[in-house]
């Protein structure tokens, strides 16, 4: 994978402080000895965003799953000519390798459909970048953050995930690096509201399947989310989670299960018979259907959004999920899709490095 690293999170005060203790050194008094400044570009970097209130750069976070890992970077498209001079040859050669490649080694992918065009986040524009890998292959990726020394750059990252604690003590021991562990629902509903917010560079975010019976076409129709409230989000990755979301801040899981692992692909040759694998997908997404059906109604709620990596490329799994909400609603709910499918936790994650700088 690519070489990456995340920003430390500062906030105003810590900046206030940092600047008074820098006035503190260079002020000196009669007599004594001045204290010697820290100085170079990567110092000069950090002191500017500790007066802008913003992390440096990269900016970027992680979703661990059990299945595939998340990370969504930005990129600062507004680079200055003095912030280029002072800019450390790290910092290049991240932004250089992330945005210039569509693959990482074997396994990542950039998913290059999804980049979002010309964003501005905490006062800077550029494009957000969207890329995965399989999370067998994080040890190789905290092993990298070691080789490229990234903990010189940042000592944290920011992640979120149930991998996020199970990764927590190599990042920490192979890496040298902290991981600032965020709520993975928090960042699923954060990340959900923003990329919607936000559009699909002029396109919408949302959709629905038109006629989803009929086998041979395939058509998106525009669904418009400009009040979303209240929907019942449905994340389908290695595991169901169900979500009645009445704003930003007010949720609730509703219920969830678990695939097993059901999307690995060692677990996948186990079954051999193509019938027998559509029969076992045909039953997940009709329990899926049918449950969310019964967690909208008893949360009176109208609106069904499904995300989640499982939907990646899954267009026969969207159609039986199209299908199964409105045979169990009678054609009174219809099934809401995303583009970004999985990309909303890391895409919280990274808003809330943001927030919280």
């Amino acid at each position: 994978m690519a070489q990456m690293g995340s920003a430390r999170s500062s906030t105003a005060a810590g900046g206030a402080q940092a600047e008074e203790k820098l006035r503190r050194r260079s002020a000196g008094s009669s007599g004594t000895t001045r204290e010697r400044l820290p100085s170079g570009p990567l110092f000069r970097a950090r002191l500017d965003s500790l007066k802008k209130n913003r992390p440096p750069f990269p900016w970027f976070a992680l979703d661990i799953g059990g299945t595939l890992v998340k990370l969504v970077y930005f990129e600062p498209k507004d680079i200055t000519a003095e912030e280029e001079q002072e800019e450390v040859e790290n910092l290049k050669s991240i932004r250089k390798y992330l945005t210039s490649n569509v693959a990482y080694g074997r396994t990542g992918i950039r998913d290059v459909h999804l980049e979002l065009k010309d964003l501005t986040l905490c006062g800077r524009k550029g494009n957000l970048h969207f890329i995965r890998f399989p999370t067998f292959d994080l040890p190789a990726f905290i092993q990298m953050s070691r080789d490229k020394n990234f903990s010189s750059l940042h000592t944290s990252l920011c992640a979120t995930g149930g991998g996020a604690y199970k990764f927590e003590e190599e990042f920490r021991t192979v890496g040298d690096l902290q991981l600032c562990k965020l709520d993975e629902l928090d960042c699923l509903v954060r990340g959900v509201l923003y990329i919607d917010s936000v559009g699909f560079n002029g396109q919408s975010e949302c959709y629905y399947l038109k006629d989803p019976t009929n086998r041979e076409r395939f058509q998106k129709i525009p669904y418009n989310l400009e009040n979303p409230y209240p929907l019942l989000l449905v994340n389908i990755g290695s595991g169901v989670s169900i979500l009645a979301v009445y704003s930003e801040g007010n949720y609730k899981r509703v219920t969830g299960t678990s695939f097993g692992h059901m999307m690995s692909k060692e677990k996948q040759e186990s079954v051999s018979k193509e019938d027998l694998a559509r029969a076992t997908l045909v039953t997940i997404t009709n329990n899926i259907g049918s449950i969310a059906r019964m967690c909208a109604l008893n949360e009176n709620i109208n609106k069904v959004v499904f995300v989640g990596n499982f939907l990646r490329i899954n267009t026969v799994s969207m159609k039986l999920l199209a299908y199964a909400l409105e045979y169990w609603s009678k054609g009174q709910l219809k099934a809401l899709f995303l583009e970004h499918e999985g990309y909303f936790g890391a895409a919280g994650a990274l808003l809330e490095l943001l927030k919280t700088s």
